[in-house]
């Protein structure tokens, strides 16, 4: 009789900046808080310039292989908005965050689902279908999946609980190449309460039933400065919110999670506290 495999390990790491170089510089701010994963932005998060990549730089993050590497786009995109100018430059910046990971290796580029600002949902999901779809038929094979990150659930978000990811796959086709990032925080302020028993357990299942199995790809770890369903999304450091560390531990034993990056965005710099949240998740991980 064989013995039953052991489910694969999930990484831990967290944002890291890139100052003195996209590898030099995060590269070095990651062993200084013991990530063994990362992500980077690869442009200015707060605007709408698409640098060029530094060879030098790629080459070394593409070769470490043992550290997973993801992108997140600027916090400017959303394909959800009515204004024709700010659609085409998100979707010109999706597409230098999709670019750029692939030149540095990156697993996956997380994109936040957006907000339909002024127009209706039905007319701002019909933009993600006409608009996005194209981006990832564009992705190869050997390129980032693009990651779709609920919201907090404030100003006409287009999803925020995790069933309302069923649009998004069913308007991209459950394309292949298409996953989800999980967020705590957010899913926290937007009402699935993972401090409650069986909190985690009940979310996790609602958004694999809603997206299928595989299809969580990484989960951005961050407690909350503020209750359930308050739609604010303010980041805690790992045990000091209302989220709480017991709920990090079971999103660690849900079958969904195993292999998954766990990355902090949480409040600080390193090496503490961002170095104590990386540790905390790791004993969380492994008890």
């Amino acid at each position: 009789m064989t013995s039953p495999t052991a489910p694969p390990t999930s990484p831990v790491g967290g944002h890291v900046p890139v100052a003195g170089g996209l590898a030099t510089g995060g590269l070095k701010y990651a062993a200084d808080i013991g990530a063994e994963a990362i992500q980077v932005f690869v442009a200015n998060p707060r605007g709408w310039a698409q640098p060029a990549g530094k060879p030098a730089e790629d080459e070394k993050l593409r070769a470490r292989v043992d550290v997973p590497v993801y992108v997140h786009t600027p916090y400017l995109v959303n394909v959800g908005s009515p204004n024709p100018e700010t659609l085409a430059k998100s979707l010109a910046s999706i597409r230098h965050s999709l670019l750029r990971g692939r030149a540095i290796g990156a697993r996956g580029v997380v994109v936040h689902t957006g907000s339909s600002v002024t127009q209706t949902y039905d007319a701002a999901m019909a933009q993600v279908h006409e608009h996005v779809l194209p981006l990832l038929d564009e992705i190869p094979d050997d390129g980032p999946d693009l990651l779709l990150e609920p919201m907090a659930g404030q100003n006409n978000m287009l999803c925020a609980r995790v069933q309302e990811l069923g649009p998004f796959f069913e308007r991209l086709e459950h394309h292949p190449k298409l996953g989800v990032c999980f967020d705590t925080c957010h899913a926290f302020a937007a009402g699935h309460d993972l401090a409650a028993p069986g909190g985690v357990k009940d979310t996790i299942d609602a958004l694999v039933a809603t997206v299928g199995d595989g299809r969580l790809k990484l989960v951005h770890a961050n407690d909350s400065k503020d209750p359930c369903a308050s739609g604010r999304d303010r980041h805690e450091n790992i045990g000091a919110g209302h989220i709480g560390e017991a709920a990090f531990g079971e999103l660690f034993r849900h079958p969904a999670t195993a292999g998954v990056p766990f990355l902090i965005e949480t409040p600080g710099r390193a090496p503490e506290p961002h170095g104590k949240d990386v540790a905390t998740l790791k004993r969380l991980r492994d008890q």
